[in-house]
Order: C-alpha cells, then structure tokens, then sequence
C-alpha cells in the first residue's frame, strides 16, 4: 500500500519515537477492513516501538486507535487515513510516543489547563485540504489532556453516521453530541473557543504593546509580504490577522505562481509563514480588526476583543472572501448543503443531485470535479454565455451528466428546515419561474473585499475595495492597502505579493518623510 519512497521516509520519523506506541485495529470482513490492516501491518513493520493488535471493540469499524503503551486510547481514525490525513497519523503516532508537539508552551499550559470531559469527532473527507488541520489539532489536544478524546470519521465511509449528524460540510466537529464548529480551525482557534477567559487575557497583553512602525492588517500573501519588506528595513514592524494565511489557505491547486510549477495553499501558507517569522515580526493571529481611526499619537486599530494596537503607518491587506448569493434559504442552509467549497465537500454528495452556481472558471472546474463524484450536476449562469476559459468549457461540454442553464436567476434556496432539497431560478429571458430538486449547491461566484469594518473611515469605491494610489497609499495619510481588498485589477496570488511590497516601501518612504521636521521660517 505504501511505496518504498514513504516507507523509507516514515522509518526515518519514527526513530523519534522515545517510547511504544500501540494501534488497535477494530475490524469487520469488508475490503476496507482488509485495507487498514494491510497499511497498519506496513507500519508497524516500520519501527520496533510500534505494535500492533486486532482486538479493539471500537464502534465504527473499520478504525484503529492510536495509543501510547500502557495507557488510555484516546485517539480513533475512523477510515483509512490516507492523502491529506496520512501526516495526521503520523503525527498522532510521533506525539504519542513522545516527540514534541511544535506549538508554543502556552498552548501547550492552555490545553492541559482545560477542564471537563470532552468527547470529539471530526468528519472529514480525505480530498479536503482544511480537514487534517482541524483533525491534527485535536489529536493534540488528546494527546496532551487525558479528559480529551478524538475520532477522525472519513464522511464518504461512514455514511450513516453522515446522515445521523446531518453532516453537510467538512470539515465537520461535534463535541459530546452537538455540532462544535465548521470548517478549518487552528489548535490556536479550538483552544480559544473551549477557554472562555483567553479573549480577555489576549485583550490585555495586546494592549501593553508599544506602537510600531508598520502595522499590518491581514496575513495573505500582500500582508506576508508587507510585513517581510518592512521588517527588513530594521523598523518594529507587527502583523494581526484574523487567520495567517488567508484565502489562499482554502486554494487547493496554485499552478500560475511563478518559478513553482505547482503547489498547494496551505504549502504556501506554511512558507510564508516560515518566512515572516524568519524576521523580527511580532505576529498576532486570530486576531479580527473593528476599526481603524487617526489620533495624536499616529493610527489606532480597534480589533474585536477590545484591544487596540497603535503603530506610525498602517498597511491593510484584509482579502477577500467567497461572494454569496444573497437570496432567500442561503444562510439557513448553509452547511446544510448549501457549500462554498467543491473540494472540500464534494464527496458527502455522492451520488446525488447538486447544483453549481456561476459559470465563470471556478465553477466549470468545480462542475467538471463534481462531475466525477455525484449522479448529475446542473450549472447555473447568470449571463448569456459561460465566462471561462475555452479548454474548460470543451470539456463541460464532454461529460454526459451535466446540464448547463444560461441566463438564469437563482431566486431561492429550498429546503426541509434540515437540508436543501432545491432550487428556485427564473429564466431571464422569458421570465418563467423554475424549480429544481437536488441535495446540494456549490456557489462559485467571485469574492467580496473585506472593508466592511472601513465604511466611513477611508475612501472606497462602489464596490467595497479601497482606493489606492500609486503607492499603494489610501486617502488617509500614513495608511496604506495592498492585495484584494483594493482596487487593483486581476486578484492574484503572484500580484498580491507584488502589492504588499510595495505597500511596504511606500509606508517606509511615509515615515522617512513624516520624521523630518520642516525647517524654521527666518
């Protein structure tokens, strides 16, 4: 099951093993029962400080925990736990034997210092590039606190627990019973959310902060590399972001970014972010801006717990975020079928009906993918004519279960008050009302500028993305924008990065003059 290459590689991380690991398999006769035991066989051969045995009575089968010897399994992998979830194994496997978690002690105090029983699980899909983040956090957290139990359940094998849950999206956690959180979460983030007190203690040290030089708003590529090109110049330089990272961390395939053939968003992310921290950038995540006003004393960002930072210039790179819809039953069914992310959630609707809603190259990709998974999908588009790129649409134009509607209107998101069950449309040019029975709805219609916390502050334009100059600089002296969130044209990755650099050497030219006093008068 697993190549020379891996195999060579995992012995070569398991020598950090400092003490027994045990797995236990829980199995059944089906083909996937003999596929887990055929990959826990394999690693298990890898290093003689892992055993393995098949007497687990686990629920769900097939599953195995993960164990250090002579202690509670308090880990499950409910499936196998193979592409993006193989590292979530491995490290579940290495911190129970022992080695070191590579978060900061903090974390490290907070989790041990969470109190009650907590039983979570999380469903996943093994094409999902945000679930091994969320399902790796939480083994930490069992690994760390033994009132803390974990089970990883591939969504796509386990569907009756799917529709027990109601699970819709992933990734999907649900702590002792009841949904905990959707989508992506950092250990940071899930610690935060279980400890109460920690938004007030962040409050309070965030505000003892001396004022910067640069302060960046945002950590997508254009704040990464603000934060670089400013910090370099050897001025106190700090980064707050509500996530590092930003949409990019949603972006599966990144193949226009130059001097890399192809890579992944997360790939990416952890690069930038191994970069910033290479400099001396105080960096404060899970952090989200309120408000931005001038003062005496330079500018002053207002975040959301109640902090405020102070810095000489500001450089705001907040993103982008996906565009909804706006129309009736979206909100309500949002992770009730309703889903922004095809990648992600595609596999929970095998084999059934879902809809694709814009006609533009993200949602031809994301038909052509669904193609593959579902029974049929129905393309949805606003305009006369499909907007992406010709090699696209020719092969749209190939798979046998696809239908595209053009110049339709999606006027409502049906549903039973659990989960869609259909769509509303009407066709723009005869005006007919139409409905649509299906269990899913992808939408894919562009992005929407994060300024909304900006209105009435600096100067927008009609459709929310800060004016800029030349220079990157906004109607407000001293503070600059970069990336998506401005009225730069073509948001890409590549001209993100080139915007906060020069975001940067304008907010580093501001200061230069803003510190020379005008000379007296005789």
């Amino acid at each position: 099951m697993l190549d020379s290459n891996i195999q060579s590689q995992l012995k070569t991380y398991f020598e950090k093993i400092s003490h027994p690991v045990v797995l236990s398999a829980s199995l059944d006769q089906s083909e996937k029962s003999s596929e887990m035991l055929t990959l826990l066989k394999e690693i298990e051969a890898l290093s003689d400080k892992i055993s393995l045995n098949t007497d687990g009575q686990a629920t769900n089968k097939p599953s195995f925990s993960v164990a250090p010897a002579g202690g509670t399994a308090r880990i499950q992998f409910a499936g196998l736990p193979m592409g993006h979830e193989m590292t979530s194994f491995v490290l579940a496997i290495l911190q129970s034997g022992g080695y070191p978690p590579k978060v900061e002690q903090d974390i490290i105090e907070s989790i041990k210092g969470l109190k009650g029983s907590k039983k979570f699980q999380t469903f996943i899909s093994l094409s999902c590039h945000n679930c091994p983040d969320v399902v790796q956090a939480l083994n930490l957290l069992a690994v760390l606190n033994p009132e803390i139990e974990h089970e990883m359940v591939d969504g796509a094998l386990f569907q009756d627990l799917v529709e027990q849950h109601q699970i819709m999206a992933v990734p999907t956690v649900i702590l002792n019973g009841s949904v905990f959180g959707q989508g992506r979460m950092t250990v940071e983030e899930i610690v935060a959310k279980l400890d109460t007190n920690s938004s007030q203690r962040d409050a309070a040290k965030l505000n003892e902060k001396d004022p910067f030089d640069v302060l960046v708003v945002g950590g997508g590529p254009a704040g990464a590399s603000a934060a670089i090109y400013a910090a370099r110049k050897g001025i106190a330089t700090g980064l707050v972001a509500e996530r590092f990272g930003g949409q990019v961390m949603d972006t599966m395939g990144i193949e226009n970014f130059i001097s890399v053939k192809e890579t992944e968003g997360p790939k990416l992310v952890a690069a930038l972010e191994q970069h910033v921290k290479a400099y001396d950038v105080d960096v404060m995540n899970l952090q989200r801006a309120k408000a931005l006003r001038s003062d005496e004393d330079g500018i002053a960002v207002e975040l959301e717990n109640g902090a405020t930072l102070k810095s000489k210039s500001v450089i705001i790179s907040t993103g982008a975020r996906w565009r909804e819809m706006n129309v009736p039953g979206e909100k309500e069914y949002r992770g009730k079928g309703v889903a922004y992310c095809p990648h992600c959630d595609g596999p929970l609707f095998k084999g059934k009906r879902v809809a694709v809603i814009g006609g533009g190259n993200s949602g031809v990709e994301a038909a052509i993918d669904l193609a593959g998974i579902v029974s049929h999908v129905t393309l949805i588009e606003f305009d006369s004519q499909l907007r992406a790129d010709a090699v696209l649409q020719v092969k749209l134009g190939s798979l046998p279960n696809v239908t595209v509607i053009k110049s339709a209107l999606t006027k409502e998101v049906l549903g039973d008050g659990q989960k869609v069950n259909g769509l509303r449309y009407e066709d723009r040019t005869t005006g007919d009302i139409h409905t649509l029975e299906l269990e899913g709805i992808f939408v894919q219609i562009g992005l929407l500028p994060n300024t909304d916390w900006l209105k009435g502050t600096i100067d927008l334009s009609p459709r929310g993305e800060i004016i800029i100059d030349a220079k990157g600089e906004t109607s407000m002296p001293g503070v600059f924008a970069a990336g998506d969130c401005t009225t730069v044209p073509y948001k890409q990755i590549i001209i993100a990065m080139g915007e906060g650099a020069k975001a940067s050497l304008g907010a580093f030219d501001y200061l230069i003059r803003s510190s020379v006093k005008e000379p007296a008068l005789a």
